[in-house]
């Protein structure tokens, strides 16, 4: 869980509670922070958990059902949450104080419902229907209700998802199944309830005697096994979510009838996997659904052949209740655990990455039961295949093929030209992102692994290179997780590897660095400086709404041509930007940033005097794609700020030596009057020994050392592959969040004595602290 996630919860949770004042979020949010560990709840952990709840509940039963009602819907974190419910039953202290919480909430509810209740009044009533035609059109409404729950929530699911899928894939709108499928029941499979199909006379089966009711009821199970209704078994309307129920005969011999009980559940399992492999069938439902549907179908037809060969059976007189019932019950667990996995599918939802982690799950809940688990397994491997046939196009190839938003990463429209004009990693880290709902379980732990490979290799096609791995293999899925593992971590290797040989080799990461950053915003080329500083002082100081950008510009060009930095081929791409904020403003609105204070520093005027060139005075650098995912705005507007501290500290140390030389005509006083200028005279000095002294601490105690770190990472980076272990990435990711943020923040890390920021060689701030 992330830092932003947990303080959100801790948020939510105190203003649920309603706790004002006290220490506050931050102390509860470090409290947690300090105390994370890697555990991870298992079922066992969770299965006694629910135990001492249940055990320490009031209404245990009511417990126990609204936790199955959560599971069956997968519902994530739940074993998460019932372990930390139950560990709160052995605090008393904690529950002391939730119960005290609990009474002040209600008798506060309860005093506001008192309070708005004073002024309520019921309306008169205008209307001239009695109670009784009242009465008649709430059960006239009811029966129209119960008549359409089936279709109309059907309807409006597809309709929901095929809008949300076209909403996503513009470009590629999900096809539509023609009308007529389901407008004609009669080719579902289900039961027809409400049609009379037979015209056969049904004599009372109580009139018959014993052998005719059994070969009777033996063809009606027959029938009803495939979801035809018989003469003296017929299937009930369904209401809602629940199970098929069926009518049978009164008039039917007792014996006969338990037997016919026991039967039954075969018949309603059948229905309800029927349902759903019809209705999961819709494009609308993803391919996860479609290849889960199609294995269940499988299986229906496997059925369906048993029931065929039990008919010829019962032709040839050879079929009894007795061997009806021997032959069906191996049959019986089967669609038992079919009609438990499409009726959890369906409860909770479940599209793609969802529904791959209840199979999952279900998978390992078996462990003990061989068959069962081998029938969980045939169908995760089918429903696997679509997932991970995406899966591997985007680990392999770095493309997303999701037509029914079912993958685990999600594809944004965002321009990567924009990339030079924002100060965040926007375009990096919204571009492609992880959708939690849909990784399966037990992909969570590669899950930015994932990400990251995919993302590496889209950025180099982005660049017009076609990239294919050759370490590439189907994955398919196993019970033992290394299989996937390994060639998850084989495909992110390769995808390390080729973006950073990409942007060393192709795109000069290291150039544009040590000839361009360095050399211009460190003021590491010395001659280009006094140069450019000659050429521009008097236009500099100017206010800064009076200076010319066109003129900067040609003194800058004409700088770079007379000094050593000709030999820089990047030169070009270096800017004039004249700042409409003064540098120690632009400090506090980065400060102020997620802040109280934000709105308020952004909506004051920058400053009250007018900024001098010398104060708004700043050098911009046009990075292109791909180098701008590193080098980008964020980046560079910290070396902006580094380097307008610099550049100040130049200027004063240029008026100082001028004054110095002013100060050489005291030369030509007599000894007695110099003596009034001594205390000037060493005033000025020390004032340049400070400056010269604090330039040299920043620039060679600070940040040249900080660049060789920088300088030898990168050089044993060129000679590694970008593993994840890989101390060159531990020290790029110096500023980053996780895997992914290594390819944006390539700066040095902070030096021992903490003079230095994580993504710049200094922090501004602590410059202005110390001048």
């Amino acid at each position: 869980m992330s830092e932003f996630r947990i303080h959100h919860d801790v948020n939510e949770l105190l203003s649920l509670l309603r706790v004002h004042g006290g220490e506050g979020a931050e102390v509860y949010i470090d409290l947690l922070q300090k105390n994370r560990t890697p555990y991870v709840t298992t079922s066992v952990s969770a299965h006694s958990a629910k135990v001492k709840i249940a055990e320490f509940s009031r209404t245990p039963e009511d417990f126990l059902k609204k936790y199955d009602e959560l599971k069956s819907k997968n519902t994530r974190h739940l074993d998460s949450l019932v372990y930390l419910l139950s560990k709160l039953t052995e605090d008393k202290e904690t529950l002391q104080y939730l119960q005290q919480n609990a009474k002040e909430r209600a008798e506060l509810t309860a005093n506001v419902a008192a309070g708005g209740s004073t002024n309520f009044s019921i309306p008169s009533s205008t209307s001239k229907i009695s109670l009784q035609e009242l009465e008649e059109l709430r059960k006239q409404l009811g029966t129209v209700t119960a008549n359409s729950s089936a279709q109309q929530p059907l309807e409006l699911t597809r309709k929901m998802l095929r809008d949300k899928q076209n909403k996503k894939n513009s470009g590629q709108p999900v096809p539509v199944l023609p009308s007529w499928v389901y407008e004609r029941p009669a080719l579902i499979g289900d039961f027809l309830i409400g049609t009379a199909l037979s015209t056969d006379v049904t004599v009372p089966i109580g009139t018959l005697p014993l052998a005719s009711q059994e070969s009777m009821i033996v063809e009606d199970l027959l029938y009803v096994l495939i979801g035809v209704d018989g003469r003296y078994i017929t299937a009930q309307p369904l209401v809602g979510r629940q199970n098929r129920t069926f009518l049978v005969d009164p008039n039917l011999d007792l014996s006969i009838k338990e037997l016919v009980t026991r039967i039954l559940p075969v018949a309603a399992s059948y229905s309800a996997v029927t349902r759903f492999v019809e209705e999961k069938s819709s494009f609308e439902y993803g391919q996860v659904n479609h290849a889960l549907a199609a294995a269940m179908r499988t299986l229906i037809k496997e059925y369906m052949i048993l029931i065929t060969q039990l008919e010829h059976l019962q032709r040839q007189g050879l079929l009894s209740l007795q061997k009806l019932w021997f032959y069906i019950q191996p049959t019986m667990r089967t669609l038992e655990i079919l009609s438990s996995l499409a009726t959890s599918v369906d409860k909770g939802e479940c599209m793609g990455g969802s529904t791959l982690s209840l199979l999952h799950d279900k998978t390992f809940n078996y462990t003990g039961d061989n068959q069962a688990q081998e029938l969980c397994l045939y169908l995760t491997k089918a429903a696997c295949v679509p997932y991970f046939e995406i899966l591997e196009k985007w680990i392999y190839r770095g493309i997303i093929n999701d037509p029914y938003s079912e993958f685990m990463v999600e594809e944004h429209e965002l321009q990567k030209e924009k990339i030079q004009e924002d100060y965040n990693d926007k375009y990096w880290d919204q571009r492609y992102t992880v959708v939690q709902q849909q990784i399966p379980s037990f992909l969570q732990k590669m899950a930015d692994k994932i990400l990251s490979t995919g993302k590496y290799l889209n950025v180099v096609r982005e660049c017009g290179r076609d990239v294919t791995c050759p370490v590439a293999k189907e994955v398919i899925y196993t019970l033992k997780e290394r299989a996937y593992v390994e060639q998850i971590e084989k495909a992110y290797n390769y995808a390390s590897k080729v973006l950073l040989d990409f942007l060393m080799e192709e795109k000069e990461l290291v150039a544009h660095l040590s000839r361009s950053i360095k050399h211009y915003f460190l003021m590491d080329q010395g001659d280009f400086f006094v140069h450019f500083m000659d050429l521009t002082e008097e236009e500099l100081k100017k206010p800064v709404d009076d200076i010319i950008t066109t003129r900067l510009e040609a003194l800058l060009e004409l700088a770079l041509r007379m000094s050593t930095a000709n030999t820089d081929p990047f030169k070009d791409d270096l800017k004039i930007d004249l700042m409409p904020h003064d540098l120690i403003t632009q400090l506090l609105r980065v400060l102020a940033i997620e802040t109280k204070q934000e709105k308020a520093i952004i909506g004051a005027d920058p400053t009250e005097l007018t900024l001098s060139g010398l104060e708004a005075f700043s050098f911009d650098y046009i990075v292109k794609w791909p180098l701008s995912l590193i080098i980008n705005r964020k980046a560079l507007t910290r070396y902006q700020m580094l380097f307008r501290h610099m550049f100040y500290c130049k200027h004063v140390e240029r008026q100082l030596c001028n004054v110095w030389i002013s100060n050489k005509t005291a030369k030509q006083f007599s000894l007695h009057s110099a003596k009034w200028f001594a205390g000037a005279f060493t005033l000025r000095q020390r004032m340049l020994n400070f400056v010269q002294n604090i330039q040299y601490y920043m620039m060679f105690e600070v940040m040249e050392p900080t660049w060789h770190i920088l300088e030898k990472n990168l050089k044993l980076l060129c000679t590694s592959l970008w593993s994840p272990a890989s101390p060159c990435e531990k020290g790029l990711e110096k500023d980053g969040d996780g895997e992914g943020d290594a390819a944006q923040e390539t700066f040095p890390p902070a030096p021992s004595h903490g003079c230095c920021s994580c993504a710049a060689p200094l922090a501004p701030s602590q410059f202005l602290c110390g001048s």
